[in-house]
């Protein structure tokens, strides 16, 4: 088998060297291979070529059929790959960044107003490149999150939402532009991102949260900002968050109002679900699209969203851990009401 081998690894060689394409080498190792079947058949027990080879036929046929499943997964998988929709096939054009490196003196120039901030300073804007942060949704919240996070520095930014825009969303998700209508949301996202700042890197997936993927992609972060429109996806959101022990930054919006808090039941506040057990009653929380929403509202809350994310990473100021923040944009005013983790809380509960 050895001789084989190095047959083989003469024949691609050589082959590289002479530019031969790839197919044309395997087909050369396909008649070696199979030419060495045939001697092995053909020879007597005792020959000495059959001992150079070897083994006996039936073990190079098995060696054979497991060479021939490989080959035959590879080209499966290159294949699903070419079927992968176009908008899906948008690569990153940088790695991410290096946990550990120093500030570059354009990245100190950047962030000159943060690193004068008592509060944040130097090491705080290390965290900030350190930190890996996950936005659910790029719409109305995640536009104005996402546009913060990546502005202030935040090294890797996910985001995840499986919708396009439409002509309906620009009069509040002011990340896309009227030429990115019909592109998805975490493409266009990512595009404005990368344009406001280069030193950031950001990973778009264009798909839809589901409960397989949502415990395993909650846990690759060190926080998550929720800003879906609906209560499926957040009660999955916060229940991922809280099998992690991951904090989450969750808001929301319509008309008028939106509120915002954190839910971090690892560090002794409330879980989404302690704080909304049930879902509403059908027509009782009515979607933007039904009800209709104020365009700066999403910045607003969006903006109290990136600070409290800021906040969290460096360990500055008080959160809103524990605190169920709400702002009445009609009538210019916010009230704050506390709020608390419930033993029996079905998802972060004693019982749970």
């Amino acid at each position: 088998m050895v001789l084989f081998l190095v047959l083989a690894a003469l024949i691609w060689g050589l082959g590289r060297l002479m530019k031969t394409p790839p197919q044309a080498r395997i087909l050369l190792i396909g008649i070696l291979y199979v030419l060495v079947i045939g001697l092995l058949v053909a020879l007597p027990q005792d020959a000495p070529l059959r001992q150079t080879l070897g083994g006996s036929a039936r073990e190079w046929l098995a060696v054979g059929v497991l060479g021939a499943v490989g080959f035959g997964y590879s080209i499966l998988l290159r294949r699903l790959k070419t079927r992968v929709r176009p908008e899906n096939q948008t690569t990153q054009t940088r790695d991410a960044p290096d946990p550990e490196a120093p500030l570059n003196d354009a990245e100190l120039d950047r962030y000159a107003r943060h690193i004068i901030l008592r509060e944040l300073g130097g090491p705080g804007q290390r965290a900030l490149k350190r930190s890996k942060v996950l936005v659910i949704g790029a719409g109305g919240l995640g536009a104005p999150v996402l546009q913060y996070l990546a502005g202030a520095g935040f090294g890797t930014i996910g985001v995840i939402d499986d919708d396009v825009v439409s002509a309906s969303n620009l009069q509040r998700q002011v990340i896309h532009r009227d030429a990115d209508i019909g592109r998805p949301k975490v493409f266009s996202a990512r595009e404005a991102m990368m344009a406001l700042n280069p030193n950031i890197f950001v990973r778009p997936y264009n798909r839809r949260l589901t409960e397989e993927i949502a415990a395993d992609l909650m846990s690759e972060y060190d926080l998550v900002l929720d800003g879906s429109d609906n209560f499926e996806t957040r009660y999955l959101v916060n229940a991922a968050c809280v099998g992690a022990g991951v904090p989450l930054v969750s808001g929301a919006i319509a008309q008028w109002e939106g509120q915002i808090s954190v839910y971090d039941p690892a560090n002794g506040a409330p879980c989404f679900a302690c704080v909304f057990p049930k879902p509403p009653a059908p027509g009782l929380a009515p979607s933007c699209a039904e009800a209709g929403v104020i365009g700066p509202l999403p910045g607003i809350v969006g903006s109290m969203m990136a600070a409290e994310a800021l906040k969290i990473i460096v360990g500055a100021g008080t959160s809103l851990r524990g605190t169920l923040l709400i702002h009445d944009a009609l009538e210019g005013e916010s009230r704050r009401i506390a709020v608390a983790r419930r033993p029996e809380c079905a998802v972060c509960g004693k019982a749970s």
